[in-house]
């Protein structure tokens, strides 16, 4: 539940306060809130008391569903196994550096030349020491060629290394029906047959693959108008502009609608597309913790008494960035505080839903679907079409104003080639089957499918007693694996049993946050996700990566939001 000075407890006693507005429990689990009910929830039997979360927040009433996350505090003895493991492996890292600094050993890697060892080093940092002595011994999981299309099962290359993964070899044979839980298809759009591929085959050869022009001289196909159009009435809005790269269409455009002057508050862990959007701008930039909405507040609130630093003039614009679920947390905006924040200070709001629009809410339209809201209520709503929409490209949708300005002033719009007709055909046709458009049920139904399977697919991991990080209704489902040596061998030992996992490190994750992040389709079947939990409960055993503290007792007797949990001792 959010902590804040007008949150108490049911009891009167002051809520305890923590890091990112997080109730820590006696069992060292975080968890975050919102019911949609006031009244006390009945205590279950084998529920410790301490457990309980009562529902006295005054954001209660502007969420209309069970807002429900928990992020697991990582056990002592893990956190230090993680720094030991790291520590003997960066000294390894310099023992080696020093047999290839003396070449005794080769050194595979970009170096500095001879005749420039006076300049300033420009290889020499922390994370090029990373990718020498720690990636590569890794790096086999990553970059894995597929030769099929990356449905709910995938078909991989198979390759090897004779020099410990710094070149590899295909070996010709190719691994079959891997099933495959690293691409981001959540509504199995991502697919060879159907009418999206019908659709997509039969615009190719009408308009041919290529544009080789931009939007603003010859590029502008009647196909691309439609789509837009398509997509401002998708989304409940005015206006709708598209763009060929996704992480383009934010890079790009933010520094059109901020500059000198204006501050943008950004969360702590909002994707690269939207830091390097900020950082090109040239506003002012101030991190908030994530999620945290005091924290969001205060900022606000001291941009508002304050200033500008120095002259202490009132800033031009204030731009909130936030996203709708976060890609390696899986969690979920807290959108309702947010906006209401956002329309108390008079700030702009810009959503990033890459991997919310089609994966969340009853409609699939993203999360403001999900939360029930108004669209007008977002300044700025942005989105992508490589995930529900099996596609590739972005969109800014929005006012009209805020789109015809953008048409003229996004270096995005004005200098990048056009989207190509067949991924223009591919998003129509299946933004039409989510709408029902297209006269069946099978958009609705895959947005549901995918809802199911997210929820089944959490629950069991938490029964089985891995740690799983986020929303309990994003798609997006991180499982701690915190030691470096259980990075490879997870993905490789998930391999070895025909499931395609992705584990992500650092820098995309804290150094002593790795995890394998599985992400949930429509496309699967429950007979695939017993098979993958399967495996996951096997290499988890053989890994000893069940590090959850708190297992979750399933009860057929309980609603679908009531968990029984039980203490695990130390």
């Amino acid at each position: 539940m959010t902590e804040s000075p007008a949150t108490e407890p049911a009891n009167g006693d002051v809520c305890q306060r923590v890091k990112n507005g997080l109730r820590l429990e006696k069992n060292g689990v975080l968890t975050s809130l919102h019911r949609c009910h006031e009244q006390q929830q009945p205590k279950h039997h084998g529920q410790p008391e301490e457990e309980e979360v009562h529902s006295a927040s005054h954001h209660d009433s502007q969420y209309n569903r069970p807002f429900i996350e928990s992020f697991e505090e990582t056990p002592m003895l893990v956190a230090v196994l993680t720094y030991m493991g790291y520590g003997i492996l960066t000294i390894f890292g310099y023992f080696r550096d020093f047999l290839r600094h003396w070449k005794i050993e080769r050194c595979h890697i970009a170096r500095e030349k001879e005749e420039q060892r006076d300049f300033v080093p420009l290889y020499q940092d922390f994370e090029n020491f990373y990718t020498r002595n720690l990636y590569m011994r890794i790096r086999d999981n990553w970059n894995r060629p597929i030769c099929s299309v990356p449905g709910a099962k995938v078909d991989l290359m198979e390759r090897t290394s004779h020099d410990y993964n710094w070149t590899f070899e295909y070996t010709g044979r190719v691994v079959q029906n891997v099933i495959n839980l690293g691409s981001y298809n959540y509504l199995g759009f991502a697919e060879n047959t159907g009418p999206c591929a019908d659709s997509a085959a039969e615009i190719t050869m009408k308009y041919g693959v290529g544009v080789a022009s931009t939007r603003q001289e010859i590029g502008n196909l009647d196909r691309h108008e439609e789509l837009e159009k398509l997509v401002a009435r998708f989304l409940g809005v005015e206006s709708a502009m598209v763009f060929g790269m996704g992480f383009a269409t934010n890079s790009m455009n933010i520094p059109a609608l901020t500059g000198k002057g204006c501050l943008i508050l950004s969360d702590e862990l909002n994707h690269a597309s939207l830091v390097l959007g900020a950082r090109l701008s040239g506003s002012t930039i101030r991190v908030f913790k994530h999620n945290n909405m005091q924290c969001l507040e205060k900022l606000l609130r001291d941009a508002i008494v304050h200033g500008q630093p120095r002259t202490h003039r009132p800033w031009k614009k204030i731009l909130i960035v936030v996203e709708g679920i976060y890609s390696m947390e899986g969690s979920i905006v807290r959108l309702p505080e947010v906006i209401d924040l956002k329309k108390r200070y008079r700030a702009y709001l810009y959503l990033d839903e890459a991997h919310s629009i089609g994966a969340l809410g009853s409609r699939g339209r993203g999360v403001v679907d999900y939360f029930g809201l108004d669209p007008c209520d977002v300044d700025v709503l942005m989105g992508t079409f490589t995930k529900s929409f099996g596609a590739a490209g972005g969109y800014i949708a929005g006012k009209w104003e805020l789109i015809e300005y953008l048409r003229s002033h996004s270096h995005s719009a004005v200098y990048a080639t056009s989207m190509s007709p067949p991924v223009v055909e591919q998003i129509i046709t299946s933004m039409k089957c989510i709408m029902g458009e297209d006269g069946t049920t099978i958009g609705c139904d895959r947005v549901r499918k995918l809802a199911e399977n997210t929820v089944y697919f959490r629950r069991r991991l938490r029964e089985m007693g891995f740690i799983i990080y986020g929303n309990e209704d994003s798609p997006v489902v991180p499982m701690m694996l915190y030691m470096p040596a259980k990075i490879g061998a997870f993905g490789r030992e998930m391999l070895k049993r025909n499931i395609g996992v992705v584990v992500v490190g650092f820098p995309a994750t804290p150094i002593i946050e790795s995890r394998a992040r599985f992400c949930i389709s429509a496309a699967h079947t429950k007979e695939m996700l017993d098979r993958a939990l399967s495996v996951i409960s096997e290499v988890g055993d053989l890994l000893q990566l069940k590090y959850s503290r708190r297992r979750m007792q399933p009860s057929l007797s309980l609603p679908c939001d009531d968990i029984v949990y039980e203490d695990i001792d130390d």
